[in-house]
């Protein structure tokens, strides 16, 4: 079935990332006003953690959910539901003063947030010719990171002016105005292409959950997601500004533009991930576990650095940790490549719990560790950080053992099919000679 490519798609497209934008934005607006937290809130570093940690308990947990929904009731609903959610949390959060509505008005967030991504890869995979989709998805991916930048400019610059209270609501009147744009504006496909939907009865649920996830290619997928990810997520939703500010002793000015940094590099890597994906989609297993090495070398040379890095040094690690984003996103081409379309969402949403999980589960050791160390004080030293982010290595390794275990399962499914894929040191082997 062909797909248009007409300006149709592409204004469907843009109204989509623009939704995407949004909920980066509000998933990262926590992470820049954390020390305005500490001293309205009067928390520890550990309960700091705690508010990211069930916003991304709550993105992950609805993911499995939100995926057998989107194949039953289309993107286009969730998006906009997904918007109103977000914008409401903002309203509470703005409003707190205390840490149970803190903590409420960040699960409002959180889940509206898990309604937004996987609803518009699903606008992608409709709208586009399936040659595009790799490059389309790594695009949707990075152009919704500029809601980072949204987060440590414009609303760190309200934030320091106005104060908490008007910098959330703001953020959330923006959220109110996404969600009328896409409302009028998506649709779940273009007209006479409707994408199948999927049974709704609870036995059609459970199987098309129980056969995404026995599938090798859709746990590839996952691993994939759980091993790049969450780097860049850690240090953009909460310890990279402090680990700038506290433990690096940059200006905020300074530690805003590196996060700006963070996205605009990733912006430029993204659509050559999606090349790459797209001409040479049986190496991209090696090409995950080449992000992976990056983010791992960055993270060593600073951590072993006797005192604080230089800041050309703080830009590479920051640039490393800008191909997390794109070589996750090939954690989502494995579920569109090894699912038929009617099950794409339930596979989406499975892969897309690994980086959330593993980012949930780093950004919370990383604020106990802190603890340990400071007793609860939040007089951070870089000393602290330095111990703290090593339990990075620990995720890695994790992720990496479920990539190579994985993928010997996806190829031997592949060679019961009839495709053999030949290994990379044949590959180079051939090519020196």
């Amino acid at each position: 079935m062909s797909m248009p490519t007409s300006n149709r798609a592409l204004i469907v497209w843009v109204v989509g990332v623009a939704s995407y934008v949004v909920a980066v934005m509000h998933r990262t607006t926590f992470g820049v006003a954390g020390l305005e937290a500490v001293d309205r809130l009067g928390v520890s570093a550990s309960v700091l953690a705690t508010f990211v940690v069930v916003q991304l308990l709550v993105y992950a947990g609805l993911q499995v959910p939100v995926g057998l929904l989107l194949d039953r009731v289309g993107a286009r609903r969730l998006v906009v539901t997904g918007a109103c959610l977000m914008a409401a949390g903002q309203v509470v959060l703005a409003l707190a003063a205390s840490v149970p509505l803190a903590v409420a008005g960040r699960v409002l967030v959180g889940a509206g947030d898990a309604l937004t991504f996987v609803s518009v890869l699903r606008i992608v995979a409709a709208w586009f010719a399936p040659g595009r989709v790799p490059v389309m998805t790594q695009l949707t991916g990075l152009v919704g990171q500029v809601g980072q930048v949204l987060s440590a400019v414009p609303f760190v610059a309200v934030l320091d002016r106005f104060g908490w209270s008007p910098a959330f609501l703001s953020a959330a009147g923006t959220g109110v105005f996404v969600a009328v744009v896409a409302f009028a504006v998506l649709r779940n496909s273009p007209e006479g292409q409707a994408v199948p939907m999927a049974q709704t009865s609870i036995r059609h649920v459970g199987h098309d959950l129980v056969t995404a996830w026995r599938h090798p290619g859709t746990r590839l997928g996952l691993w994939t997601h759980f091993s790049t990810q969450f780097p860049a997520t850690v240090f953009a939703l909460l310890w990279g500004f402090p680990f700038l500010v506290s433990g690096q002793g940059l200006s905020r000015a300074t530690a805003g533009g590196l996060l700006t940094v963070l996205v605009v590099v990733g912006v430029v890597a993204g659509p050559m991930i999606g090349v790459m994906v797209q001409r040479h989609p049986l190496r991209r297993s090696w090409l995950v576990l080449g992000v992976v090495a990056v983010n791992v070398g960055a993270w060593t040379s600073v951590l072993v650095l006797p005192g604080q890095a230089p800041l050309w040094l703080l830009v590479v690690l920051v640039t490393a940790l800008s191909v997390g984003g794109p070589g996750s996103m090939i954690g989502f081409d494995f579920a569109r490549t090894f699912n038929p379309p009617n099950r794409l969402g339930t596979a989406t949403g499975i892969v897309n719990v690994g980086g959330f999980l593993a980012s949930l589960l780093t950004i919370l050791a990383v604020g106990l560790v802190i603890d340990a160390r400071t007793g609860g004080s939040s007089d951070y030293e870089l000393a602290d950080f330095r111990v703290a982010l090593c339990v990075q290595y620990v995720v890695w390794l994790v992720g990496v053992v479920g990539i190579v275990r994985t993928r010997r399962l996806v190829r031997r499914r592949m060679a019961e099919g009839g495709v053999v894929v030949p290994r990379m040191r044949d590959v180079i082997a051939r090519r020196r000679r």
